[in-house]
């Protein structure tokens, strides 16, 4: 093992303000496109600048995009986020689609983990070699087509009938049995 994570700072993974539990916020706050107008190895951020920026921009309204133009540089993107990292990436003679593909990967992910040496929550001696488990690890997945409410889906179908809802249809039974014996009384 080596030792260069005491130097990194430690922190968790987690999802920053539950992200996915009630709706999903794109942790991409901003986006620097830096190129230079006549260098050959800023020629696929040009192409990318000319023919999808301005749809990127249109189907993902939250990521502010700056254009910086510079002389005789490299082309490099900067990312920041909504937790404060920056994530810098130089794409120097990189083609219109591989720059399409990283800033995809910059837009998805939710910042710099890289620099960060991970610490969990929980610890146990014996690790579970096949991965955490989630409430949707042992659905059935005909779920995710189904029409709800639906009766094949229903919890009650596959358990028995409980203490409880037998003690309660018995108390039924008792209470129409003796409004009958009343009714026979009375008459």
């Amino acid at each position: 093992m080596s030792a260069k994570n005491l130097f990194l700072n430690s922190g968790f993974v987690r999802a920053p303000l539950q992200n996915g539990v009630g709706r999903y916020v794109c942790q991409l706050q901003r986006i620097v496109l830096k190129f230079c107008k006549s260098h050959g190895g800023s020629r696929g951020m040009r192409d990318f600048i000319e023919q999808d920026l301005v749809d990127f921009a249109k189907h993902h309204p939250g990521v502010v995009v700056y254009l910086k133009p510079r002389r005789h540089r490299s082309p490099v993107i900067v990312g920041e986020y909504l937790n404060g990292d920056r994530v810098w990436m130089n794409v120097h003679n990189k083609t219109h689609e591989e720059i399409t593909k990283w800033i995809e990967v910059l837009r998805t992910q939710q910042g710099d983990i890289a620099s960060v040496r991970l610490r969990k929550y929980q610890y146990t001696d014996h690790p579970s070699i096949q991965g955490p488990w989630t409430p949707f690890t042992f659905k059935d997945p005909e779920l995710n087509t189904a029409e709800l409410p639906s009766s094949k889906f229903g919890a009650n179908n596959r358990l028995p009938m409980s203490a409880t809802e037998q003690l309660r249809l018995m108390f039924e039974k008792q209470k129409i049995s003796t409004k009958t014996e009343d009714l026979k009384i009375a008459e």
